[in-house]
């Protein structure tokens, strides 16, 4: 097997990053897994992230070859109530990924959708994309339907709007609209820019108000629109080219040995783009 030279030391991408884009996991998840000693370069196990590596390097992730990378895809799904949003769940309930169709390619979940969370959740088969999509600093809103067992007002709201600390932890101001009051419930509207953990439910049970449902509606200009219950559609390249600036390039020269799973068409979403096109900041929320 080729060696690792020292001249090929600033050459190529790090090895987190060529295995993001290869669709293996994120960069921080392949940094995990090379201190697990699960990655090996020209049949020396990796002990650490500093190497960069070229098309001429054999990569094996748990003593298999990793296929090159493809070109950046993303799909909408709409994720139901009921599922896990990880690859594994150690408690043995389903996840998204037990219910996705068989001929999508490997994917990564864009953010997360708690269990009873449902509505629109962005797949990507492209490592770096799904870190470019989840920073904060991309500015994107994620738009959500919330219904919560209480009564509503302005005045009971407003520290959402402002700004709230809950058990210590700092929650941004977020967007929030009064939609109806319908018997119990209140319905509501609300945007965040950043999405911590159980985030919306936390902080509309601090105000008095308790999440009975809640449904991502979009993510930054992807909507979700009338896309059926555990339906799944491609972004068509040209969306992605005007929103994100990703140009549908031929893979790269492929690594030796099989690649890394199956590499097959998935459904393509010809019907709707499922995007807004006015901006990429503008989310509709």
């Amino acid at each position: 097997m080729p060696a690792i030279m020292e001249k090929d030391v600033k050459k190529g991408d790090r090895i987190a990053k060529r295995l993001a884009r290869a669709g293996v996991a994120s960069r921080r998840e392949v940094e995990r897994m090379i201190e697990a000693g699960r990655v090996s370069v020209n049949g020396r196990k990796l002990d650490s992230p500093a190497l960069n590596v070229t098309d001429a390097d054999d990569i094996l992730v748990d003593g298999r070859p990793v296929a090159a990378a493809e070109p950046a895809r993303l799909w909408r799904y709409h994720k139901p109530s009921g599922l896990v949003t990880s690859a594994r769940d150690e408690k043995g309930r389903a996840t998204v990924f037990d219910r996705l169709p068989p001929e999508l390619p490997r994917v990564m979940s864009v953010g997360r959708l708690d269990l009873t969370s449902e509505g629109l959740l962005l797949l990507t088969n492209d490592g770096e994309l799904k870190r470019k999509l989840e920073l904060p600093s991309t500015g994107w809103v994620r738009k959500y339907r919330v219904r919560a067992n209480g009564n509503a007002s302005d005045q009971r709201l407003q520290p959402l709007r402002d700004g709230i600390t809950v058990a210590g932890e700092r929650f941004q101001p977020m967007s929030v609209d009064f939609d109806k009051q319908s018997g119990a419930n209140v319905w509501l509207t609300i945007g965040l820019r950043e999405g911590k953990n159980r985030e919306i439910r936390r902080a509309l049970e601090e105000v008095g108000l308790i999440v009975n449902r809640l449904i991502r509606v979009s993510y930054g200009p992807f909507q979700l629109g009338d896309l059926a219950r555990g339906a799944v559609e491609e972004i068509r390249p040209k969306i992605l080219r005007d929103q994100l600036g990703i140009k549908r390039e031929p893979a790269a020269r492929p690594t030796a040995g099989k690649p890394n799973g199956p590499r097959v068409r998935a459904q393509s979403g010809r019907n709707s783009p499922g995007v807004s096109l006015r901006g990429k900041k503008r989310g509709g929320r």
